[in-house]
């Protein structure tokens, strides 16, 4: 069983799978509080859903790819048990970056994309930077900037700790100009994706389900 928020079925706002059809599937529960959460109604709503309940959910949309999202999913163990009935689909699951990665199996179309909580989060200090050396190149590594404060942490971090993985940065929604960070990622030289929260943009920021 897992503890389910929502699931549906919209495009991919952000990340590798930009812009492509994609089944979320939202779990309950979370261990940060991030200041700038855009989706604290994950922290405690859902209900108790079997894994052959919540398959057949995602196999009624008929897609083959899925986004594991939260909350922080990976506070359910069962998680696991969850990816292997996935074995066939593409898989992201979403992870705070605070619990230990190692412990989950992925299938080889599975990825994490791991968020790298900045001190603006107020959560930066329980990062666990073990996971760092866990990730693959295919997994990807976000960084959500809301001041240079939270970019300089970033740079420090990639310096000492970064091995693989596809770097992303993308701005806290309406807390800095976008182009900043665009112009401080040129200026540095670092070979990172420059993202926007695409299902933001096209649709209201507060609208669940999309």
């Amino acid at each position: 069983m897992l503890k389910v928020n929502e699931i549906f079925l919209s495009i991919q706002g952000e990340g590798i799978s930009t812009g492509l059809p994609t089944i979320f599937v939202r779990l309950c529960q979370c261990n940060l509080r991030c200041s700038y959460c855009d989706t604290i109604y994950s922290y405690s709503e859902g209900v108790e859903m079997s894994l052959e309940d919540i398959v057949d959910r995602i196999n009624a949309f008929g897609f083959k790819r899925v986004c594991l999202t939260g909350g922080e999913p990976l506070l359910q163990p069962e998680v696991n048990d969850l990816l292997k009935l996935l074995e066939d689909f593409e898989v992201n699951i979403e992870t705070n970056g605070t619990v230990d990665v190692s412990q989950f199996s992925l299938g080889k179309s599975h990825r994490f994309t791991m968020d790298m909580k900045v001190p603006s989060s107020g959560e930066s200090d329980k990062l666990c930077l073990d996971n760092l050396k866990h990730l693959k190149e295919t997994d990807e590594i976000k960084m959500v900037i809301g001041n240079r404060e939270d970019y300089d942490w970033t740079k420090e971090i990639i310096k000492k700790h970064y091995q693989k993985g596809l770097l992303t940065y993308s701005p806290i929604f309406n807390k800095i100009d976008p182009k900043i960070i665009i112009e401080w990622i040129l200026e540095d030289k670092i070979d990172a994706r420059f993202q926007l929260q695409l299902h933001k943009v096209l649709w209201h920021p507060d609208e669940r389900g999309v």
